[in-house]
């Protein structure tokens, strides 16, 4: 992993000078500065989404509502969205664009359905293989939420409550 972190900066400051002799460091400057504000700014709006998101779903829990909370059109790449925006942070014509890639919702998209299809894939393979709080972990319990979710989406309504035998246990 630290080569190919040290390939892409060689990569980026390549690309940096390339396009600055072709144009001028002026240029250069100028993308540099208008991919940390758009960054910044995607940045923000994903953390903004995901906190409404989070007390949305909080202040549905405490109106006491018994189905789990579904995740809003859209809500489940707030981590792609954010992604996306730190990478337009980072200085560099590749880093940028990636981030575009994932700043554009119908990319955005697929990037994510691709990813969990991989983590799907990769959770199948190697079964009961993730340790308590890593990334594995994470996921499989977020697949659960899911599974959840999707169970109780028709109507959304769930009636809690135990089932009663008024005529006691039966005998075989």
């Amino acid at each position: 992993m630290p080569l190919v972190i040290a390939a892409w900066a060689v990569l980026e400051i390549w690309l940096l000078t390339v396009v600055a002799s072709a144009t001028s460091g002026l240029v250069v400057l100028l993308c540099i500065v208008a991919g940390f504000v758009l960054g910044a700014a995607a940045v923000k709006r994903a953390g903004r989404s995901a906190w409404r998101n989070l007390t949305a779903a909080v202040q549905q829990q405490q109106a006491g509502a018994a189905a789990p909370a579904e995740v809003p059109a859209g809500g489940g790449r707030t981590g792609l969205h954010m992604l996306g925006g730190m990478l337009l942070i980072i200085p560099g014509f590749i880093s940028d664009a990636v981030g575009l890639v994932l700043l554009f919702p119908p990319t955005r998209k697929l990037v994510g359905s691709l990813a969990e299809r991989a983590a799907a894939r990769s959770m199948r393979r190697h079964p009961g293989a993730a340790d308590p709080g890593s990334l594995g972990d994470l996921f499989q319990q977020a697949q659960q939420a899911g599974e959840q979710s999707r169970i109780h989406r028709p109507d959304g309504k769930v009636i809690q409550g135990e089932v009663v035998d008024r005529e006691g246990p039966r005998q075989n």
